[in-house]
Order: C-alpha cells, then structure tokens, then sequence
C-alpha cells in the first residue's frame, strides 16, 4: 500500500492482532477500518471517545486520499484537541476515510490520539509505540 502523505510504499507493522501501516519516510500511519479500537481495548471510554470525532469542513490542511478507495478523506478533529491560546496547543486533525476503510494519521497523532482516548503512559500499547516509533512521538 502507497502512503496518502508522500506516496511512498508502507511497510507492515504488527501488535498482537493487529497491522499498522507505516510510512518510514514521513513516520504517517495507517490502520484499516476496526484497528483503532482494537488499539483501545477495553477502555471505558473508547465508545464515547470514538464517536465523539468531529469532521472539519474548513481545516485548513489538504485533503489526502484514502489508499484503499483513493477516495478524498474528511478531516476529522480529536475531542479536547481545540486550540488553547494559554498552551498553544495545536488542533489534531486526522484523516479518516468515508467509505470507512480506515483512518491515517500523521507522524505522532496516533500516540497523542490514544492517550485521548484514555490509555496511560504504562500501557502496553503506548510502551510499544515509544519503541517502534521512539523518534516520531511527541511526549
């Protein structure tokens, strides 16, 4: 599969059950449709957090294409990832597919997307993250 950033061929990557498709040249991450919650587990809160995604009409970012349906993908924003004035923090938008066929998500947005979604530092899943992709997290 060709990455939606920089059109480069992904490799794949796996935790327990389930495939990650990286892009070693932009660090851009791709799980099929179901993946994210997979990543998730359990969590209390991954039903309400997964459907609280909002899509941008005007995100200001270009709209990649799915690589499954080259399809254009909606911007979608991440609950409590609204600009903050007193920590400028950036606003996470990530794309998602409208078929559904999955979501990308640029160079650290997945870690910072499952530690929104109620993971810990000591998760397994967040701990594996910081090995694989140590150079493209943010803390």
């Amino acid at each position: 599969m060709n990455c939606p950033a920089c059109k480069e061929l992904m490799v794949v990557l796996e935790l327990d059950d389930v495939e990650i498709d990286y892009c070693i040249r932009c660090q851009g991450i791709w799980l099929d449709a179901g993946e994210l919650e997979l990543l998730l587990e359990n969590s209390h809160r991954r039903d309400t957090f997964l459907s609280s995604f909002q899509v941008e009409i005007n995100a200001g970012e270009k709209k990649k294409k799915c690589p499954m349906c080259r399809k254009k993908m909606n911007k979608l924003s991440l609950p409590g990832s609204e600009q903050d004035s007193a920590q400028r923090q950036k606003k996470i938008l990530i794309d998602g597919c409208p078929g559904q066929h999955g979501i990308w998500f640029d160079r650290g947005e997945l870690y910072e997307t499952l530690k929104k979604g109620g993971l810990t530092p000591s998760d397994p899943v967040i701990t594996w993250l910081r090995e694989v992709f140590r150079d493209g997290l943010s803390e």
